[in-house]
């Protein structure tokens, strides 16, 4: 539950021998890069969308990532987990540890926070108050509504993503600016009567195609360029398609509307 290097600073800036390719982009630069290396995400869940969006996240240079998750990993995840492998799964390794691990081989300057507990109604706020940004890496909606219920109390934006077979949503979430996840639907589905990836099955490349569109949305938010207005992202992998709806903040929304944090409590 502690950082890979306690005593450092997180922030030490890019280094320009990595981000070249980063540095040309108008859209980051080398002030936005310095932005990303002050930055601080938290991931809830570290399984087949949350290895992705961190794989992603620490090449891109942001400084610090809080790694929240209670599993250990198994072999079934490796079809689509990406920063684990075999010997993770013989060993049930825990899988905050071993992305950490593996985030630490890939940049030494990435601090890591790995946090081995499921997120509650108890935890939720505690843990995400201290990120500039949350990600969205579960599998229910049970977990996402007490996420955005955290994200909406303190006022820290995140990045809604879902996956089921071939098929996935993504939408970023500005509390204040746009619409939360309960302006979208005001009560949660019942996960029981969802398809789900144990029943419906998930795509390998479906997770890294929901991924990089969260990351992209994440990395537009750090570096306050976010989309105007939010966009829901509808995405078919195995189609080719994406559909992208507009969605509209409602004002008597029972969590950004009236700030009732119904599934903080318990």
């Amino acid at each position: 539950m502690r950082p890979n290097d306690q005593e450092r600073d997180p922030v030490q800036g890019p280094d320009p021998a990595r981000y070249p390719r980063q540095h040309v982009l108008p859209e980051i630069g080398f002030e936005g890069q310095e932005r990303l290396g002050r930055s601080v995400v938290a991931l809830v869940g570290c399984g087949g969308l949350g290895t992705a969006q961190a794989d992603l996240l620490s090449r891109a240079g942001v400084g610090r990532l809080i790694l929240i998750d209670p599993d250990v990993v198994s072999l079934p995840d490796l079809h689509r987990q990406c920063l684990y492998v075999a010997d993770d799964a013989a060993r049930n390794v825990p899988k905050v540890q071993a992305a950490a691990a593996r985030i630490l081989a890939i940049d030494p300057r990435i601090v890591t926070v790995p946090i081995q507990v499921g997120l509650d109604s108890d935890n939720a706020s505690k843990l995400l108050a201290g990120a500039d940004l949350i990600m969205d890496a579960t599998d229910n909606f049970a977990a996402r509504y007490r996420i955005n219920d955290a994200a909406v109390q303190v006022r820290k934006p995140w990045v809604y993503g879902g996956i089921v077979g071939t098929c996935g949503n993504v939408m970023p979430v500005l509390p204040e600016v746009g619409p939360c996840l309960r302006c979208i639907a005001p009560e949660p589905p019942d996960d029981r009567a969802l398809p789900n990836g144990r029943t419906h099955g998930v795509l390998n490349a479906a997770v890294s195609w929901v991924a990089a569109l969260q990351v992209a949305q994440a990395l537009r938010i750090l570096l306050r360029t976010p989309a105007d207005p939010p966009l829901l992202h509808e995405i078919d992998v195995w189609r080719g398609t994406l559909r992208t709806i507009a969605v509209r903040r409602a004002e008597a929304c029972p969590c950004c509307g009236l700030r009732r944090f119904e599934f903080l409590a318990g």
